[in-house]
């Protein structure tokens, strides 16, 4: 037994390693999934999906995929019932109705069942008494839809997301493959080759057009096609039919305007250019599977094109023609070129939010002066596509709805967006305006874009953790020798913004935390620190582009002091309510006598320490907080209740150091006046319309903010304040920032700021243009860094 269990993981790692050399110059397949999409355990290997039009992320036509091919189920006897149980499998809590009557478009195929009756208990529909599987007297007329509640139930992975749906038995996948070999990533020009149940082939070029081209770059993750240089290929072609010339391509070969430089021997010399030998392999195998392709060139994935198969039994497969080649350009992110990447410009009026990558999130646009957010009504993946084009990345994997990348602030610019997919620029699709009972923030559109595949997850990896989802970090170092093993990262300044590159590298969404020191099982045997004081902004794509110590110096070396991480797919997103801070200001002149918690718990400036205590007073700005958590993860305080501290003068615990700063600028940035807040306590004050506290600090209870609610801090409560005894009057900026030391993960750090226009004349005191740091443009947000103030209380 103990020989077999060893020879099944050897037989794992070799397969792995296999795979892993096998598309070291291969761009990694693209492949459509629909979703939602669940598959229950069984032999039936059942899996279901919402489909149709118009709908949103959480209704639609009913798919059940069986016995290797998609249906529908039939509206007769359908209940609430079943509809519980169906949402339940597509990963929602449960079903709040259901349609009848195709009421999300009419499907096609198999009308798996009919006359189905569930008491609305049941783990699947499987076990709810029907006619039977494929036994139906139905029309797709009578297509079953549902509309599930937009909650889901924990653990399960796909929500809210509309992905391409495409006939899985012509075209699963598309990948290019490199002619000749590509000595940096990403790979921006090969074959065209399309894997079907068969296996992989290529496309005929013959009739092949820019649109099709346009079509295979955004699945590849780049935003446009450029033309082939096709005298490259054609000499190669003449050289793969001519084995006794031999062939010497130099570097100008990929570019399309350059003259192909060729040096071509009349003598007989055995062998051939590695160019040529894969074109010539290429033409033997003779295997095409695609006869001829007609895009239109909006199309999000091959296969949604309209596309010629090659049949068995054709004896022309691509008559005079080669294998379809396509060259790409990268957007600016994937550019190696410098001089490339300043000529390569993106959209300064659309941009992502709240995403793990840079190429994810919520769709923001500028209108005026402000960002605002896309409502999803209508949105769909053609006008998805526009905005991840438009920003440099490829079409669109992905439209996601119900706030999928968390809910924005401020206004909805656009309502019912419809694209055609050629546009330019999302501000030239049609829409419609917003009026306030149109839509909400729970409904903000976002998107997945398809990207460059660059191979950073090879480099790294994480071991030893209970899930695949922790463990301490390993990265791939390249000795003096040239000899490439896995070593550790020294644990020393390892921080949340360390562990939110690695969780992205590894495609393991948000960090959760960044531990500096590890107790995971070590199951590699690597005991090396290779890497010590990185440092990262939180934006890479990779810990190659964080900065590090040239040599390794850290003070403690033993392994369980390497890095690790713990990564989440969701991460909770504080913000400010920025009009309340307005409305809110006001100075008091408190007596010291009643300051003694406040300044045991270091709530006053430094000069308070020399004051005559009990006597005299201290100047505080004072205004309320309310803090909202618009993320998809309740917001918990990074150490457990074990470790809180309690202070008896104010009786209550800490769970923070520090959860707040209050700052209070001069024209050129200095602080003039500061205060910190502890969290006093993270707690539900109120929430949404059908949302839930969760938190109370009474009776020790848990603290944290839970997703759709919000945390007040009233005016009138201690440390709720600025400490502006010493300053003078004059201009100033008042600035609060949320979770300043990133103590505790979330998804968006750039709207944590909060700034407001402040003057001071040494007896009143007027606050205007409050507002969270990233929801004005450039060029407003530097007129108000020089704004002069107001000269009366009252704001125009």
């Amino acid at each position: 037994m103990e020989q077999s269990y060893w020879c099944r993981h050897i037989v794992v790692f070799l397969l792995s390693a296999w795979i892993t050399l096998s598309f070291a110059q291969t761009t990694p397949s693209v492949r459509s999934n629909p979703t939602p999409t669940s598959q229950t355990e069984g032999p039936e290997s059942l899996k279901f999906r919402l489909s149709g039009f118009p709908r949103k992320h959480n209704e639609g036509r009913i798919e059940v995929f069986y016995k290797g091919e998609w249906g529908t189920i039939c509206d007769d006897d359908f209940s609430l019932a079943n509809a519980h149980v169906l949402c339940r499998q597509l990963g929602f809590v449960s079903a709040t109705g259901w349609g009848h009557s195709a009421k999300y478009g009419k499907g096609a195929g198999k009308i798996w069942l009919d006359n189905v009756q569930c008491s609305g208990s049941e783990r699947s529909i499987s076990v709810c008494k029907s006619r039977g599987w494929g036994n139906s007297d139905c029309t797709h007329d009578e297509d079953a839809g549902v509309i599930c509640k937009d909650e889901r139930l924990p653990g399960f992975r796909d929500s809210n997301v509309i992905e391409v749906q495409v006939d899985e038995n012509r075209v699963e996948e598309v990948r290019l493959r490199p002619v000749v070999k590509a000595k940096r990533m990403p790979i921006t020009e090969g074959v065209v080759e399309v894997k079907n149940k068969d296996g992989w082939a290529q496309v005929c070029d013959s009739g092949w057009t820019p649109k099709n081209s346009h079509v295979v770059c955004g699945m590849m993750g780049f935003p446009h096609e450029r033309k082939v240089n096709k005298n490259f290929y054609k000499h190669l072609r003449k050289r793969s039919a001519d084995p006794k010339a031999k062939v010497k391509v130099t570097a100008a070969r990929l570019e399309p305007n350059a003259k192909t430089i060729t040096k071509t021997s009349s003598k007989p010399k055995p062998g051939k250019s590695a160019a040529a030998e894969r074109l010539y392999a290429e033409q033997q195998k003779n295997h095409f599977l695609v006869h001829s392709v007609a895009c239109l060139g909006t199309e999000v994935h091959l296969a949604a094109c309209p596309l010629e198969f090659n049949y068995g039994n054709a004896t022309e497969t691509c008559a005079g023609g080669m294998p379809a080649v396509v060259s790409c350009v990268p957007g600016p992110l994937y550019t190696q070129n410098n001089a490339m990447k300043k000529k390569l410009k993106v959209s300064s009026s659309v941009r992502l939010k709240g995403g793990v990558r840079q190429s994810e999130g919520r769709v923001e646009v500028l209108k005026g002066s402000e960002w605002g957010t896309v409502c999803d009504d209508r949105w769909n993946l053609q006008s998805a596509s526009v905005v991840c084009r438009e920003l440099g990345f490829g079409s669109a994997k992905a439209a996601l709805t119900g706030a999928r990348m968390g809910q924005g602030l401020g206004p909805i610019h656009m309502n019912e967006v419809q694209c055609s997919g050629h546009e330019r620029s999302l501000w030239n699709c049609r829409y419609k305006n917003i009026s306030a009972e149109d839509c909400k923030h729970t409904e903000d559109a976002a998107v997945r874009c398809n990207v460059p595949y660059m191979g950073y997850e090879k480099t790294v990896r994480i071991l030893g953790g209970r899930t695949r989802y922790e463990g301490r970090v390993e990265v791939l170092h390249t000795e003096i020798n040239g000899i490439q093993l896995w070593g550790l990262i020294c644990g020393e300044s390892w921080g949340t913004e360390e562990a939110m590159v690695v969780c992205r590298q590894l495609g393991l969404g948000y960090a959760n935390h960044g531990l500096q020191e590890t107790w995971y099982w070590d199951s590699s045997n690597v005991t090396d620190m290779v890497i010590s004081g990185v440092k990262c902004t939180g934006d890479e794509m990779s810990l190659s582009q964080c900065q590090r110590h040239k040599t390794v110096t850290c003070q403690k070396m033993a392994a369980r002091f390497a890095a690790g991480v713990i990564c989440s797919e969701t991460a909770s997103d504080l913000v400010l309510n920025a009009p309340l801070v307005q409305q809110t200001v006001y100075i008091e002149d408190r007596p010291l006598h009643m300051l003694y918690c406040a300044a045991e718990e270091d709530c006053l400036s430094k000069s308070a320490a020399k004051a005559n205590w009990p006597y005299g007073h201290r100047r505080l700005l004072r205004f309320s907080s309310q803090i909202h958590n618009v993320g998809r993860a309740d917001f918990r305080p990074k150490a457990g209740r074990h470790s809180w501290v309690w202070h008896a003068c104010h009786g209550h615990y800490h769970s923070m150091d520090i959860f707040t700063h209050y700052d209070l600028l001069s024209a050129n940035g200095t602080k003039v006046a500061e205060g910190h807040k502890a969290s006093f306590c993270l707690e539900d004050s109120d929430c949404e319309e059908g949302v839930s506290k969760r938190y109370e600090c009474a009776n020790f209870g848990e603290q944290g903010i839970t997703v759709g609610c919000w945390d007040l801090y009233r005016h009138d409560i201690d440390c709720q304040w600025l400490d502006i005894t010493d300053v003078k009057p004059g201009m100033y900026i008042l600035q609060v920032v949320i979770n300043p030391n990133y103590e505790v993960s979330e998804s968006d750090f750039t709207n944590n700021a909060m700034k407001c226009n402040c003057k001071y004349d040494g007896n009143r005191v007027w606050v205007h243009n409050c507002h969270i740091g990233d929801a004005f443009s450039e060029e407003a947000e530097r007129k108000f860094e020089k704004y002069p103030g107001q000269l009366n209380n009252q704001i125009s």
